[in-house]
Formats: C-alpha cells, sequence, structure tokens
C-alpha cells in the first residue's frame, strides 16, 4: 500500500517554496516580455478557483469522513469558493468578493484543521457517527 511521508512532503513544499519566493520577481517582471499576463488573465485565475476547488474539497472530505464528520467546514469552503466565482462574473467589484472569499477559505481549513485535531482518531469506512 502506498503511503505518503507527509514530513518530506513538507520538507519538499518548503524547499519549492523558497525556490519560488526568490524566482518570482524575475519570473513575473519577465512575463509581459514573453507575450504572458497571467494578472487579469481570466482563463489562469479559473484554473486557480479550479485548483483551490478541487484541493479544498479533497482536504474538507478527507476530514470530514475520516475525522469529525461536521459540516460546517464544507459549508464555509461552499461560501468562499462562491464568492471566488462571482468574482470572476462581476470583475469590476472584485476585491469586494476576494477578500471575504479568502477569509472563509481559510477559515474553512482552520476549521476542519482544528475539528481533526480534536478527534484525534481516524474513522473506518463502515463509521456510523
Amino acid at each position: 500500500m502506498f503511503k505518503i511521508n507527509y514530513d518530506a512532503l513538507g520538507i519538499a513544499a518548503s524547499i519549492a517554496c523558497a525556490i519560488h519566493c526568490a524566482l518570482l520577481p524575475l519570473v513575473m517582471t519577465s512575463l509581459p516580455i514573453l507575450g504572458i499576463n497571467i494578472i487579469n488573465n481570466y482563463w489562469f485565475e479559473f484554473f486557480m478557483i479550479l485548483l483551490a476547488l478541487f484541493i479544498g474539497i479533497y482536504s474538507l472530505m478527507h476530514g470530514f469522513k475520516k475525522h469529525h464528520h461536521r459540516k460546517l467546514p464544507i459549508f464555509i469552503f461552499t461560501a468562499g469558493i462562491s464568492l471566488l466565482f462571482l468574482k470572476q462574473i462581476f470583475h469590476a467589484q472584485q476585491l469586494w468578493f476576494l477578500v471575504p472569499a479568502m477569509l472563509l477559505i481559510i477559515t474553512a481549513h482552520y476549521v476542519n484543521y482544528r475539528d481533526c485535531r480534536k478527534a484525534a482518531h481516524c474513522h473506518t469506512d463502515d463509521c456510523n457517527h
């Protein structure tokens, strides 16, 4: 059975973050020269929202099924993702949607994390509660 070593994943993510932080200013300033615009690019923003959606669904459903069985994080996350999609529709008012969306998504992940830690155990697939 394949099992993820989360410590190794954390180390790899930290290294990737360091490389990202070091190279991002160079890359971001070079992209317009190459004809690539990711700022206010509809398709890039839509892709990032979908990426956040899929990661969030996986993370929250894992916590819900295996640990706490509480729907609150899912409801909070759904509200946040909905605001991100509204941001794309009402682009002129995007900051009014973006800030609460990010706060809701972060809150959903925090509540999920906290509830998973409170549960302090994993349930089996045939869990009844």
